[in-house]
This record gives C-alpha cells, sequence and structure tokens, in this order.
C-alpha cells in the first residue's frame, strides 16, 4: 500500500498549469515535425498513441479521486447524522405523489 504522501502524486502532478505549457510545447513540437516526416502514418500514430495513454491513466485518476472524495463525504454525513439526537437515520423514499 502507498504511503499517504505518494497518493496524491499523481493528482498533483496532473494539475499545475506548467503541465499544460508542456503540453502545448509537445503539440507544437509534433506539429512542426509533421513536414520533416512528410505527415507520415507514423508521425500521426505517435500522438494519437501518447494522448490515448494519457486520456487511459487520466481516467484512472480521475475516478479514485472522485471515490475518495465520495467517501469523505459521506463519512462526513454519517458522523453529522450521529452527532445529532433528532436526526432521522433512514433512508427516505423519493416519489412523486400520485
Amino acid at each position: 500500500m502507498p504511503s499517504a504522501s505518494s497518493r496524491g502524486v499523481p493528482l498533483r502532478c496532473s494539475a499545475p498549469p506548467g503541465l499544460f505549457v508542456a503540453a502545448i510545447t509537445i503539440i507544437a513540437a509534433w506539429s512542426i515535425t509533421g513536414p520533416i516526416y512528410d505527415y507520415s502514418d507514423t508521425w500521426q500514430l505517435l500522438i494519437n498513441t501518447g494522448t490515448t495513454i494519457v486520456t487511459f491513466l487520466m481516467v484512472f485518476i480521475i475516478q479514485n479521486t472522485q471515490n475518495r472524495d465520495s467517501k469523505a463525504v459521506h463519512l462526513k454525513l454519517d458522523e453529522l447524522i450521529r452527532s445529532i439526537d433528532s436526526a432521522r437515520n433512514h433512508p427516505c423514499e423519493c416519489r412523486p405523489p400520485q
């Protein structure tokens, strides 16, 4: 199991403005090399593969972040419900009146 300090590393690394600048630089460099490689299939495949891999990894990072956030919210709500004596602790049905 990763340590508490290393768990947030992918998320922290995916958000800074410097990373956006790096992505723009990579895309610009790729675009500039198009004429050099005669816009070949391999040249196109390079950027397609790179973006696919990044997208694939980001899906898991975002899902993990949302799961942890949801768990934290539920734990806080549970604690609030337990701290209030008059709070109801059973699910309610939200059906429209008939």
